[in-house]
């Protein structure tokens, strides 16, 4: 059975354009119909159109990706489907921005094979490691932007007109709780979340 040559393009979401990976993939004369595109995150490998991709993959053909990152973002992983490829598979894979990382070379010498998987490494671990810097940047906005009292999520309805008037007239045992409820036109529970934060000094 003829050789093929395949493309994988991935972005992280819907809204993200893979126009330019889809570019360097027809650069490389792989064929359109024989280019696969997931729109996931990069953190594993459950994605469908790679799986897809991985099963039609044979000894002898060749996997084009423009850049490491597009593979993955987790360094084990990525050293796995790396060496699951090419060694359990026989296909052989070409990072489109890393020359050195072309496994069709293979009349290099050992100096030459030990510096291609070294790079390898390195750059996995710089993608696993951005990736992590990322979540941390995320997490240490959020805490920041909570501390300036900026609130994330959905934003809570505004309480009920009169709500402040009412809850300090039950407690000043003016009105029966079943009397401010029924004012109010609320329940228990979101009278008493709320009441709290009124007539108590």
């Amino acid at each position: 059975m003829e050789k093929q040559i395949y493309g994988y393009a991935r972005v992280s979401s819907k809204e993200q354009n893979e126009r330019r990976q889809l570019l360097a993939l027809a650069a490389f004369f792989v064929p359109e119909g024989n280019i696969y595109v997931d729109k996931i995150s990069g953190k594993d490998f459950r994605r469908p159109k790679y799986n897809r991709l991985i099963k039609k993959l044979k000894a002898g053909d060749v996997l084009a990706v423009q850049s490491i990152d597009r593979l993955g973002r987790n360094y084990d992983e990525i050293i796995e489907q790396w060496r699951f490829i090419t060694k359990e598979k026989g296909a052989d894979i070409v990072i489109l921005d890393m020359p050195l990382l072309d496994t069709r070379q293979k009349e290099r010498d050992l100096t030459g094979t030990f510096i291609s998987d070294l790079v390898l490494q390195i750059l996995s671990y710089v993608a696993q490691t951005e990736r992590e810097n990322i979540h941390k940047r995320q997490a240490e906005g959020i805490a920041a932007a909570k501390e300036k009292g900026i609130h994330f999520g959905r934003k809570g309805k505004p309480l009920p007109k009169g709500f402040e008037e009412t809850v300090l007239r039950w407690r000043a045992k003016e009105i029966k709780l079943n009397e401010a409820l029924q004012i109010l036109g609320i329940g228990h529970t979101y009278f008493f979340k709320h009441a709290k934060h009124f007539g108590k000094d």
